[in-house]
């Protein structure tokens, strides 16, 4: 049997009998799609996703880019089990897709696109948006989305879309190859009929593995563990993903192994875990940096090993130190040398747990007096960090997020991306469950948190979702806000502003750039943009988005801003100024290096003395071969 639709319609009818299934948990696969539509889809998926509105939930964005965040956002809130697809035209709105496509397959996190193309007949040549490439005529903007898709595919026929749209889905729940995947769908093929077998269309269940270790892998792991003196693990994203938040626990319970954290992994082990040492690599602690230094076995779970957590491989400085990787994706299980376990974080650890128990393995009672002792005493800095003794008085940034801190419970989740304040919050923040901790660090890319915020507060409608923001980041792309209102999506806004790029600022004063072009600042006369404050008022803009606003001037002011938004059922920001940006943080300083390179010739003092400080850094960085 055969049923006659469109292929946009064919797509959208198959995508919406797609699932997804892991632990005996069944879930729709594409629970939605977000589209903005232009003479490339309007008529192809745009009448598609009328035609079956009641199979497919339709969510407007205003902009491409935050489309695909909100879509990863839904998908990381959904443990990677349920994603969204986003539709474009084709020209502008498929090339906005590309910052996003990139964030989504760095971070290992699905989500579809469905951007439009030019004719696949080219009866009409040029069309209006169409890249002429001379060279090749098969060539679109596109293709632009190639190296930032973990599939892509360009549908230039009815009958090529079943095998596209199969293998689609195969990446998209593939935990190890998921990230972003593209399907491009010429215009007049979108709207082209064809003969559709039924087979096509019904329920499909693609299972979400988890695969055990190799036996000879696992023994030698613990044969590397029973002899390790200090060892560390490096919890990543993949403990996250995997739902092994409960087995990395019983694990590190059991031995006694401390834990540190990257940002994707933050949250593994609530703050006040016994074993859980807090951030580690540049943005880090004191404690789990200094266990790391000392540490003669590194154990990485689910994690990249990328040069914030390594402190650009200067960090692992123990003689000797040896490296074993539990992860799902060989590529990562190799990295640094290290002893590959692959296998699904929550079943390694679990196969790990009940090796070593049979062993009655443990750390030294000397060796968890010394990280529980320096866990005490990092804990005080944050306790001093978040303080304010003067409530009448404007903010500092750590004070901002310690009243933040002292108001959520387990449910809130707080989610960041860029900026200064992912180095306070890994340093500082108290992560109360596995999920509260949202930071999209692999891509780090400005923008991401509203957006990303409406994704998860669709995924999880009962929480409150806390967007935070500096004001580099909001004017980078505070266009969702108009969603949020016209859905009733009520999220959360902590807007600071402190004018300027205050992470890049502090950056560039410290490899000697002297903070130029960071500051939100009139221009001087020499250049510089050192003069008077803009007078922009952010708290304004956001109003005349449609978004409820609440002006905090000092800390008293913020407190009581802050529980009211928490209580709020609508869309609502908390705005607050704090300190400038040569002064905003109060944070700890960097407890690791990061490498970003230095002038080598110079005539100015400040970049003289930060090359001078850069070569010593660097003779400290070692290979683990």
């Amino acid at each position: 049997m055969t049923t006659r639709l469109t292929v946009a319609q064919a797509l959208v009818r198959f995508l919406a009998a797609q699932y997804t299934e892991r632990d005996g948990v069944r879930q729709r696969s594409i629970s939605a799609t977000w589209g903005i539509f232009g003479h490339g889809n309007v008529a192809g998926l745009g009448q598609a996703l009328v035609e079956y509105a009641d199979d497919m939930p339709y969510h407007q964005g205003r902009n491409e880019q935050s489309m695909v965040h909100a879509a990863v956002g839904y998908a990381r809130q959904s443990n990677r089990l349920s994603t969204h697809a986003v539709t474009t035209s084709i020209g502008p709105g498929a090339t906005n897709l590309v910052t996003g496509a990139a964030l989504a397959t760095i971070n290992h996190l699905p989500v579809l696109l469905l951007p439009g193309d030019t004719f696949a007949t080219r009866v009409a040549d040029p069309v209006l948006q169409q890249l002429e490439v001379p060279y090749a005529g098969d060539i679109s903007v596109n293709d632009c989305l190639r190296p930032v898709s973990k599939y892509f595919d360009r549908v230039t026929r009815p009958e090529a879309l079943i095998p596209a749209a199969l293998q689609a889905m195969r990446v998209l729940t593939d935990p190890v190859e998921t990230g972003a995947v593209t399907l491009a769908l010429p215009q007049d093929v979108q709207a082209e009929a064809h003969d559709w077998p039924d087979e096509f269309f019904a329920e499909r269940t693609w299972v979400v593995r988890r695969p055990g270790a190799d036996p000879t892998e696992l023994t030698e792991a613990v044969q590397t563990i029973r002899t390790a003196r200090r060892p560390l693990v490096i919890a990543g994203g993949g403990v996250h993903h995997s739902r092994a938040e409960e087995a990395l626990a019983e694990f590190a319970g059991t031995t006694g192994i401390p834990v540190a954290s990257t940002q994707a992994g933050k949250g593994s082990l609530r703050h006040d875990h016994p074993q859980d040492v807090g951030g580690v690599g540049h943005t880090g602690t004191a404690t789990a940096n200094e266990l790391a230094r000392q540490a003669d076995l590194v154990i990485g779970v689910g994690t990249r090993y990328t040069d914030f957590t390594t402190a650009s491989g200067t960090l692992f400085a123990a003689d000797g130190v040896r490296f074993l990787n539990l992860n799902i994706a060989p590529y990562d299980g190799h990295k640094l040398a290290g002893a590959p376990l692959v296998a699904d974080a929550r079943s390694g650890l679990t196969e790990l747990t009940d090796a070593l128990r049979l062993h009655a393995h443990q750390v030294t009672d000397a060796y968890v007096d010394e990280y529980t002792l320096d866990k005490e005493r990092w804990e005080q800095r944050v306790d001093a960090c978040f303080e304010a003794d003067e409530p009448d008085i404007r903010p500092t940034q750590p004070q901002v997020l310690g009243a933040l801190d002292a108001l959520v419970d387990e449910s809130d989740v707080v989610i960041n991306a860029a900026g200064s304040l992912p180095g306070d919050l890994h340093k500082l923040w108290r992560a109360r469950s596995r999920d509260q901790y949202h930071l999209e660090y692999g891509y780090s890319c400005m923008g991401y948190e509203i957006p990303a915020a409406i994704g998860v507060k669709m995924a999880a409608p009962d929480r409150n979702v806390w967007a935070l923001v500096g004001d580099g980041t909001y004017l980078m792309m505070p266009t969702e806000i108009v969603t949020a209102v016209q859905e009733g999506i009520a999220i959360k806004l902590l807007l600071i502003q402190n004018h300027g790029y205050a992470s890049i600022g502090g950056l560039s004063e410290t490899v000697g750039g002297e903070r130029f072009g960071t500051a939100y600042r009139y221009q001087s006369d020499d250049g510089t943009y050192t003069g008077a404050p803009l007078p922009v008022d952010l708290a304004a803009n956001v109003a005349s988005l449609g978004m409820r606003v609440l002006r905090a001037k000092t800390v008293r002011d913020l407190r009581a801003a802050l529980e009211e938004a928490r209580a709020a059922d609508t869309p609502t920001c908390v705005y607050v100024e704090t300190e400038t940006a040569d002064t905003v943080s109060g944070a700890p300083p960097a407890q690791a290096w990061w490498d970003v390179p230095v002038a080598e010739t110079a005539t100015r003092p400040s970049a003289v003395k930060a090359r001078e400080l850069y070569e010593r850094h660097v003779s400290t960085r070692r290979r683990h071969l």
